[in-house]
């Protein structure tokens, strides 16, 4: 038998993207089934989206991810794209099927693992806030409607990016959503049973950020989640001060990166090997 020495392409294009820890889960889940594959972090600025796009085809890539602040721009460049995704407006993974590319998002349903399995939240009847308005917000609130969410309030600085999303919510989906301006510093309501950071605000390299919320409003009642891919950002900690329970973006990455592993590959993702490589990568006992 010959030789094979090609190595099958995937990866990410994002700006900032050099803190994105995805590649470490995903070239442990390739080593653990002893696939050929590598997974490439690429710097890509958005006004050169497109010219990577070209890339990723005259390189023959598998397929690639999509992070801050590609998920809703990258679909313009798709040649088909599922149903939850054009719902959502944003894309986070890309497969190349033949000479079409075709866009899923795995972001929302990565959030809802993690919020059932990891912290075993029942979304169903619960009200949630929601910080930001992009395209992790999109997907995460799209998934939280679908799963029967009683409410949510969107809080989003750009009054005509959170009025669409708002819109598009209430007309395809049953939960009631609102939106308020973030002007200011916000406040959360007090009958809040879920609040999540689906803001870049955290991001490495600017971890020293956090929302500008009252972090005095939150209760020891709700719960607090960031998306963000750390185990600890201080939106959190000011949220655990205040007796929150409190759930980070590992959990939403591994779930998410294991979604796209099977759509890439047709195999069933190693979850646990995963998710043990982005903790030794956290330094997580």
């Amino acid at each position: 038998m010959a030789p094979n020495y090609k190595e099958e392409l995937v990866g990410v294009f994002g700006h900032p993207v050099s803190e994105n820890p995805t590649v470490v889960m995903q070239e442990a889940a390739f080593h653990a089934l002893n696939l050929n594959w590598r997974y490439l972090t690429i710097e890509v600025l958005p006004e050169e989206l497109e010219n990577a796009i070209k890339g990723l085809r005259a390189f023959n890539m598998r397929g690639i991810n999509l992070t801050i602040p590609h998920k809703v721009e990258v679909l313009k460049y798709l040649d088909e794209i599922s149903g939850a995704a054009k719902l959502m407006g944003a894309v986070n993974t890309v497969v190349r099927n033949g000479d079409k590319l075709f866009g899923e998002n795995t972001d929302g349903k990565g959030f809802m693992h993690s919020l059932t399995l990891d912290v075993e939240i029942d979304p169903k009847g619960r009200k949630v806030v929601v910080l930001g308005a992009g395209g992790a917000a999109r997907a995460i609130t799209v998934e939280l409607a679908l799963a029967g969410v009683r409410s949510i309030t969107i809080v989003n600085r750009s009054e005509s990016r959170g009025q669409i999303l708002t819109d598009l919510l209430n007309s395809k989906t049953s939960a009631k959503t609102e939106f308020h301006v973030w002007k200011g510093t916000y406040s959360v309501p007090s009958d809040t049973d879920i609040l999540i950071n689906a803001t870049s605000i955290g991001l490495a390299p600017n971890i020293n950020d956090k929302p500008d919320i009252n972090y005095q409003s939150i209760t020891s009642n709700m719960l607090v989640c960031d998306v963000i891919p750390a185990p600890m950002t201080l939106f959190l900690e000011e949220a655990k001060k205040q007796g929150a329970n409190i759930l980070d973006g590992l959990g939403m990455l591994v779930y998410q990166g294991a979604i796209g592993f099977k759509i890439w590959t047709g195999l069933d993702a190693p979850v646990d090997v995963m998710h043990e490589a982005l903790s030794r990568a956290f330094c997580i006992e």
